[in-house]
C-alpha cells in the first residue's frame, strides 16, 4: 500500500486525485489530508477515506472540524496552519505527496515534502516559479522524485526520453511546445475586456479548475508560468520553450526531436489523465476517463499566441529570461492582483499593469536562500497592493 498525503484536497486537482485514489483501494492508502478553511468537505473526504491526519490551513476553524469528526466517530489527529502542511507532507508513512495547494502558500510544504526524500506529484506551480534553484537543490539533494501534474508537463514528461536530465541536446530534444487553449476571451476584443467579470473570466471552454487558476489561464499567465516550470523540471532555457494555441485542448502539449519527429500526447481535457500517471508511474492504472474519439474529433487548430493580447505571457518570458527574484516578483504581484480582480477592485486588463510596474519597481537580484525570497516575496506583495489601490 502506497502511504499518500494530499496537500489542497478541497480543490479541484484534490478531488480529481481522490477520484482516481477510490477506483485503486488495494493500492493507495490515505494517511493525511489538507485544506485551507473547508471545513464541511475536508469532514466528509474524512469520513471517506479515515486518514491519520487532517489539516486546516485557517487554524480558527479547526474546532469545528473537531465537532464534526468526532460525530463520525473519527480519531483523526487535527493539524493547524503551515507547520501543519509541513509535518504531513514530510510523515514516515507517506510515500507519495500531491503538491496540490494554489499559490505560493504551497511552497514551505513542498520543501518539506523534497528534503524527506518523497514523491512529489506537483500541481504547485510557484513551488518552481518562486524557488526553482532552491527546490530542485532539495530534490536532488534528498533523492526525492518530481513527477508534473500540470496536464501540459505531464504530456512533456510521456513524450521525453527518460535520461533527459542529462541535457536536452544530449537527448536529442530541439524543443518543448506548450499547447494552450487561450481560455474564454481568446476572440474577445481588448475593448469588450475592460469591462469583463470575475464569473466570465472563470468560464473555461473545456477545463474545470479554480477561479484563480481560471483568471490565469483567461490572461495566460498560467502558461507563462508553466514556461517557467518547464525550465526547471527538462532542464533548460527558455528559448527551448515555445506555447502554442491550441482551442479544443485535445494534443496537452508536445516534444521536437532533432530529427524532426514531433511526440504528443492526446487525450480528453480530464485532470485524472496525468494525475493517474503520476500516481502509478512507471506503470498505467485505470483514471476513469473514457476513450478519446478520433472519429468525433472535427478538427484540431493551432496559431501563434499574441503577446500583446496576452502581455501575462510576455512578462513571464522576460522573468524567466532576467532570472534571480524576477520569477518570484512576477508570481508574487499576479497573485495580488488577480485577487483584487476576483474581488471587484479593478479591472480585468488592470492584471498586466499591476505586474509590470511590481517588475519595473524591484528589479530582479540575485536570491541564495529561502528567506531572501520569502522577503522579496513579501516586499513584492506589498508594492502591488499599492499598485492596485493607485488604480482604484
Amino acid at each position: 500500500m502506497i502511504g499518500l498525503t494530499v496537500l489542497g484536497s478541497t480543490g479541484s486537482i484534490g478531488l480529481s486525485t481522490l477520484d482516481v485514489v477510490a477506483r485503486h483501494p488495494d493500492r493507495f492508502r490515505v494517511i493525511a489530508l489538507s485544506a485551507n478553511r473547508d471545513v464541511e468537505k475536508l469532514a466528509q473526504q474524512c469520513r471517506l477515506f479515515q486518514p491519520e491526519y487532517a489539516v486546516l490551513a485557517d487554524q480558527s476553524r479547526l474546532p469545528e472540524l473537531g465537532e464534526r469528526l468526532r460525530g463520525y466517530g473519527l480519531t483523526t489527529k487535527l493539524l493547524a496552519g503551515v507547520a501543519g502542511l509541513q509535518e504531513i507532507a514530510a510523515l514516515d508513512e507517506v510515500d507519495y505527496v500531491m503538491a496540490a495547494i494554489v499559490g505560493a502558500a504551497g511552497l514551505l510544504p513542498v520543501l518539506a515534502a523534497a528534503r524527506a526524500g518523497k514523491r512529489i506529484l506537483l500541481a504547485n506551480k510557484e513551488a518552481l516559479v518562486v524557488a526553482g534553484p532552491l527546490f530542485m537543490q532539495e530534490v536532488e539533494a534528498n533523492g526525492a522524485q518530481v513527477l508534473p501534474i500540470d496536464s501540459e508537463h505531464n504530456a512533456v514528461f510521456q513524450c521525453m526520453p527518460t535520461d533527459f536530465r542529462r541535457g536536452l541536446e544530449k537527448v536529442g530534444v530541439r524543443r518543448i511546445i506548450l499547447t494552450a487553449s487561450g481560455g474564454p476571451f481568446r476572440n474577445v476584443s481588448r475593448e469588450m475586456l475592460d469591462n469583463v467579470t470575475p464569473d466570465q473570466a472563470c468560464a473555461h471552454p473545456n477545463w474545470e479548475m479554480g477561479r484563480k487558476i481560471s483568471v490565469d489561464s483567461a490572461t495566460m499567465m498560467n502558461k507563462g508560468l508553466e514556461v517557467i516550470e518547464a525550465c526547471w523540471l527538462f532542464h533548460t532555457t527558455p528559448d527551448r520553450v515555445d506555447v502554442v494555441l491550441h482551442p479544443q485542448s485535445v494534443i496537452h502539449s508536445m516534444v521536437e526531436y532533432c530529427d524532426g519527429s514531433v511526440l504528443a500526447q492526446l487525450g480528453y481535457p480530464d485532470m485524472r489523465t496525468p494525475i493517474a500517471h503520476a500516481l502509478a508511474w512507471p506503470e498505467r492504472i485505470e483514471s476513469g476517463v473514457g476513450s478519446l474519439d478520433f472519429v468525433t474529433l472535427a478538427q484540431l487548430d493551432f496559431e501563434q499566441p499574441s503577446l500583446e493580447r496576452f502581455p501575462c505571457l510576455k512578462l513571464a518570458y522576460q522573468a524567466i529570461c532576467s532570472g534571480g527574484s524576477a520569477p518570484a516578483v512576477l508570481n508574487a504581484a499576479n497573485e495580488v492582483a488577480v485577487a483584487a480582480f476576483l474581488a471587484e477592485k479593478m479591472r480585468f486588463t488592470a492584471i498586466p499593469e499591476v505586474i509590470e510596474r511590481t517588475l519595473s519597481t524591484l528589479p530582479a537580484g540575485a536570491c541564495e536562500s529561502l528567506s531572501e525570497l520569502l522577503n522579496i516575496d513579501a516586499e513584492a506583495r506589498v508594492q502591488a497592493e499599492q499598485i492596485v489601490r493607485d488604480l482604484v
